[in-house]
């Protein structure tokens, strides 16, 4: 079949009246992956497809029969970025070939909550790998397990990382929905990137069991979609408290059951945003774009405070790099020590693992971030504590919580990215050289990214953030802008960009 890109609500409609079938429709998404993913433009989004898709769709369809519909997502083909375990036949590598055949015994608890909303596990994605916690010279969305993730709108462009191939899988239709993982960035900058939504939500929103980590300070799980609308709906079915992850206690009284509510094309009106300006100035079409959208904010009604004093943050952040060393370090040998039957039991035996398998894993880049985080101690040094006060200090106190109350602000928003894709190239690795995403991830504050125009036609994008747990603002904002500006199409693979 031409499979149209389909809404959440678009499925559900179709499976609804019986035009379309659980079966088919997975049908229709692995074709579209064998002709798109793996032929043609060849994007490599996917790693693999889960083994049993045919009988997840196939118990969807007589649950549909006996009239029991689990809600909006079941029988939905969803995208899991290949950090996030799966029970059953699908592995869980973080795209290393270090993990290659890791089976997980549990689901992670976002999969237990997707399994529970009648949800089909489409399969896996690919990701930059080990989240992008490799080396200094890494390249976005390249693993050893599953090579390079294009970018749909410039094959020869970097599709940003580390949630790589959720992000491409939903900007080229090849799932309806994705679930990607961020520590920094990770979800929200390939969304932009992409072209499409992504939410980071608070830290503690949703529970992180089951998640291969990066730093616990900052990770989270968050959905990736085509729309502000299917962004809400994939919340709406994660939220709940993980036994396994402490953090989702907090979030109790803040936790919401039904993140659609409130999403109004009226929504920005009366707001204060306040534009970070701070981030502008690297692009000149980027720049273009956002002062189209700071005047589509005002046109829909928002108070625009432009600008806000928050500070552009070096990249990386000293007291950010520190963090992450030290709990890469412990979090990634929790985790292995939690999955027994990995082979490798340590950062150490991974370290080994890939100087014993060099032209497979490191063809491009080496592992210096192993390395530093290998030397490091543990958790109680003096150091990690101090870091960690100084990054909370900066980006919390007298950073977000600053700004939001001196200039009385609803919302925080600017460049996701300050320059658009820029080119693959495994001499010098990546060119990330500014945007939004660093402050609210060491906050572990919410921060949607929605499409806001093309430069060159590449996406840009523009970002909302705020305080914690203020996911329905945002969603709120960012909804009303998707709808009162309409800017992302679909892409078309050009081979480059002039």
């Amino acid at each position: 079949m031409d499979l149209p890109e389909f809404s959440i609500a678009d499925a559900a409609e179709a499976l609804g009246s019986g035009q379309l079938s659980e079966t088919a429709l997975c049908r229709a998404y692995e074709e579209r992956i064998a002709l798109v993913d793996r032929a043609g433009p060849t994007l490599g989004a996917v790693l693999e497809l889960a083994p049993d898709l045919e009988e997840q769709a196939q118990a969807c369809e007589r649950e549909r029969r006996a009239q029991r519909i689990r809600g909006p997502l079941h029988g939905v083909p969803v995208l899991l970025k290949d950090c996030i375990d799966t029970a059953g036949g699908m592995q869980t590598t973080a795209g290393s070939l270090a993990l290659a055949g890791h089976r997980a015994k549990r689901d992670a608890w976002v999969v237990e909550r997707l399994r529970a909303a009648g949800a089909i596990l489409l399969g896996k994605a690919n990701m930059s790998e080990w989240g992008f916690m490799r080396s200094l010279s890494g390249v976005s969305g390249w693993s050893s397990r599953g090579g390079q993730t294009r970018n749909p709108y410039a094959l020869d462009r970097s599709p940003s990382g580390s949630s790589s191939g959720s992000a491409v899988g939903v900007a080229a239709n090849l799932c309806t929905v994705a679930i990607g993982a961020e520590t920094d960035g990770s979800i929200v900058r390939p969304a932009s990137i992409n072209g499409i939504v992504g939410l980071k939500p608070t830290v503690g929103l949703l529970g992180r069991s089951g998640i291969i980590p990066v730093a616990h300070s900052q990770d989270t799980p968050g959905p990736m979609a085509r729309t502000v609308t299917d962004v809400a709906t994939v919340l709406s079915a994660l939220v709940g408290v993980d036994p396994r992850d402490a953090s989702t206690h907090e979030a109790r009284p803040h936790r919401l059951t039904d993140y659609l509510i409130g999403l109004e094309t009226g929504g920005l009106q009366g707001a204060r945003i306040g534009i970070a300006r701070s981030y502008f100035g690297l692009d000149a079409g980027v720049d273009a774009v956002l002062e189209d959208a700071i005047a589509a904010l005002r046109d829909l009604g928002a108070t625009v405070v432009d600008p806000v004093p928050l500070a552009r943050l070096p990249l990386p952040l000293p007291a950010e790099v520190t963090i992450f060393l030290y709990e890469f370090k412990h979090d990634i040998n929790r985790y292995l020590d939690e999955h027994p039957d990995v082979t490798p039991r340590t950062l150490e035996d991974l370290i080994r693992f890939n100087q014993q398998h060099a032209e497979q894993v490191m063809p491009h880049f080496g592992q210096e971030i192993f390395e530093f985080a290998q030397s490091m101690g543990d958790l109680a040094n003096a150091d990690y504590r101090a870091a960690r006060d100084e990054a909370i200090r900066v980006c919390r106190t007298e950073g977000i919580d600053k700004v939001m109350r001196d200039y009385e602000l609803d919302a925080i928003a600017g460049p996701t990215d300050s320059m658009p894709a820029w080119p693959i190239d495994y001499e010098t690795g990546d060119r990330v050289e500014g945007g939004c995403s660093t402050m609210p991830a060491i906050a572990g504050y919410p921060h949607i990214t929605v499409p806001a125009g093309y430069t060159r036609g590449l996406p840009v994008a523009l970002s909302f953030f705020a305080g914690a747990w203020e996911e329905p603002r945002l969603l709120r904002y960012a909804y009303a802008f998707e709808q009162g500006t309409q800017h992302r199409r679909a892409p078309t693979y050009p081979s480059s960009i002039s």
